[in-house]
C-alpha cells in the first residue's frame, strides 16, 4: 500500500496560512530547502482545491522561466495530480485530474496504486485524513514565531488526535522540521512516584 504523507509550514500558535509570506520567507534557509525537497519527493499529489490553484498559478511559469527553482517546478508538474473539489475543474497544469465520488474511497483507492503520495498545504484536507486514518506521516516545519491570525491546522473544536514523533530536525535559522505518525492512543502513563524518583536521581 502507499504511503500518504503530508508536509506544511507552521507556527507557533499553529497557523498554516502562509499568505505573502511575512512569517515565513524570514526564517527559510538552503538546509531548510533541501529538507523541504525531501518531503516533495512522492512522484503522486494530493491537494485541497484552494492549494492547487495557488501551486498552478505558479510553478508552470516558473518551469518556463528557468530559473534557480525551475528544476523543482518540472519535478511537480510531472508527478500526477490529484484535487479534491465538489465543484467541477478544468485543469491547464499538466497531470492533473479530479478526484470524484466519496473522500475515503477515493483515497482509499489510490492508497492501493503504486506510487507514494503527499500533500502541500491543504489544512482541511490534512485534517479529514487524520480523521479517517488515511494520513501515514506529518512533517510539520515549525517556524519560531506567532503568526497571530490566519487559518490553524487544528481549530479548537476539533477531536483529540494522539500523535508519535518519528524524528525531528533543527535549521539554522531556529525553523524544526518535526515528523509525526498517528497513533492509536496516548502513551502508557508513568506512575507520579516513579517520575518523582527518575527526577530526584538528576
Amino acid at each position: 500500500m502507499a504511503k500518504l504523507s503530508s508536509s506544511m509550514f507552521i507556527s507557533l500558535d499553529g497557523v498554516v496560512e502562509v499568505g505573502e509570506g511575512e512569517w515565513h520567507f524570514p526564517y527559510f534557509d538552503e538546509p531548510m530547502g533541501e529538507a523541504v525537497t525531501r518531503t516533495h519527493a512522492p512522484p503522486r499529489m494530493i491537494f485541497g482545491r484552494v492549494t492547487y490553484d495557488s501551486f498552478a498559478g505558479a510553478w508552470p511559469e516558473r518551469e518556463q522561466a528557468g530559473e534557480d527553482d525551475a528544476q523543482m517546478a518540472k519535478d511537480l508538474g510531472d508527478k500526477r495530480k490529484y484535487v479534491l473539489s465538489r465543484s467541477l475543474l478544468e485543469f491547464t497544469w499538466r497531470n492533473s485530474e479530479q478526484l470524484t465520488g466519496d473522500f475515503v474511497e477515493a483515497v482509499t483507492a489510490l492508497k492501493q496504486e503504486e506510487g507514494d503520495i503527499f500533500l502541500s498545504g491543504s489544512p482541511s484536507v490534512v485534517r479529514q485524513l487524520l480523521r479517517h486514518g488515511l494520513l501515514d506521516e506529518l512533517n510539520l516545519f515549525v517556524h519560531p514565531v506567532l503568526a497571530g491570525k490566519g487559518e490553524r491546522l487544528f481549530p479548537a473544536d476539533g477531536p483529540t488526535t494522539h500523535l508519535k514523533l518519528v524524528s525531528s530536525e533543527a535549521f539554522p535559522k531556529g525553523v524544526q522540521l518535526m515528523v509525526f505518525e498517528p497513533t492509536e492512543g496516548a502513551p502508557d502513563e508513568v506512575a507520579y512516584d516513579e517520575v518523582k524518583e527518575h527526577l530526584a536521581q538528576g
